[in-house]
């Protein structure tokens, strides 16, 4: 196993809530509160949860899309978060972004020339008479063609826009790509495409990637190790075997439990969790899982856990572990 390339440490982003008559920051929300993890070169991590619990806001504060309010985002060596802007730009070509909404991400009044060729010319790679084919290849590579090079957005359907975002953030050669729900937008069928597509991309272009999404089932497929959010908080980190087969978390527990089986006649121990996940702007006290959690004892709502190992390479956040 190769080092980490990517070390986050006690990562905040709170966004301020403003009222009153001079709109002065009463509250804030608390999206991402503490999260710490790495990610190997060469390797895939999934970033699971359920919507609200921070997973996007965790990739756009690692890209510095978003601001964070503290902690550390140590990307080969360097802190991305205290980063100049003219260092940071270039930066920003060995990290990349794929976009959860595949029409939203692109320019409508752009044709695909257009999109894949303005990275380049931004990063000055290569020489301006080898962009066009750049593009071309760029295309071959994510399933389409340089017949497409003259068409705009609205023109394909959203498994290909999809390819086409794929294609745009692997554009300027990044070594680290934070892929944001590429599939939720899709139908089930196209979904499984562009997941092959991914899966082929790393195998061929060595990526570093860091996968969030919400459905399981497609973690599995794709991921070396999952980490679990709740309520902006990292709950478990295990590989991706381990965590499917031996689950400690009483979170993980209920998500996996919602994972169709495929095996006939097999059938899951349904755990269905309580209430609706509770507001980033004032968590529970003690564990935040714990007004939901089935098995949360009294002394849940004093101790804030943090992750501790539970086996090889697994670690959970719950009083109750062993």
């Amino acid at each position: 196993m190769r080092g980490p390339l990517l070390q986050v440490n006690n990562l905040r982003k709170f966004f301020p809530i403003h009222g009153g008559l001079l709109q002065r920051e009463v509250n804030n929300v608390k999206a991402v509160n503490d999260v710490s993890f790495n990610i190997n070169s060469g390797e895939v991590v999934g970033l699971v949860g359920e919507s609200g619990s921070g997973k996007t806001t965790v990739g756009r504060t690692i890209l510095r899309l978003e601001k964070a309010t503290s902690g550390t985002v140590q990307f080969d060596g360097k802190n991305v978060i205290t980063l100049g802007t003219s260092e940071m730009r270039n930066h920003r070509k060995r990290m990349q972004m794929i976009f959860q909404d595949p029409y939203a991400s692109l320019n409508p009044r752009e044709k695909v020339r257009a999109v894949l060729i303005h990275p380049l010319k931004l990063h000055k790679i290569g020489d301006p008479s080898e962009y066009e084919d750049r593009a071309s290849t760029l295309l071959e590579k994510v399933g389409l063609s340089s017949e497409h090079l003259d068409r705009f957005p609205h023109e394909f359907s959203g498994g290909q826009r999809q390819r086409i975002g794929i294609a745009r953030a692997l554009a300027v050669e990044p070594e680290f790509i934070v892929a944001d729900e590429p599939v939720s937008a899709l139908d089930v069928s196209i979904q499984a495409q562009v997941i092959n597509l991914l899966e082929d991309l790393k195998e061929n272009l060595d990526l570093t990637m860091l996968f969030i999404a919400h459905d399981l089932g497609v973690v599995e497929h794709i991921c070396d190790r999952v980490i679990v959010m709740y309520l902006g908080k990292v709950v478990e980190i295990a590989s991706t075997a381990d965590l499917y087969e031996n689950a400690n978390h009483p979170y993980t527990k209920a998500l996996l439990s919602a994972v169709p089986v495929h095996t006939p006649g097999k059938r899951q121990n349904r755990i269905i969790l309580k209430g609706d996940i509770p507001s980033p702007i004032n968590p529970p006290s003690g564990c935040v899982f714990r007004t939901r959690c089935p098995i949360a004892i009294s002394e849940c709502a004093n101790v804030v856990p943090e992750l501790k190992s539970v086996g090889n390479r697994h670690t959970s956040a719950c009083i109750l572990s062993t």
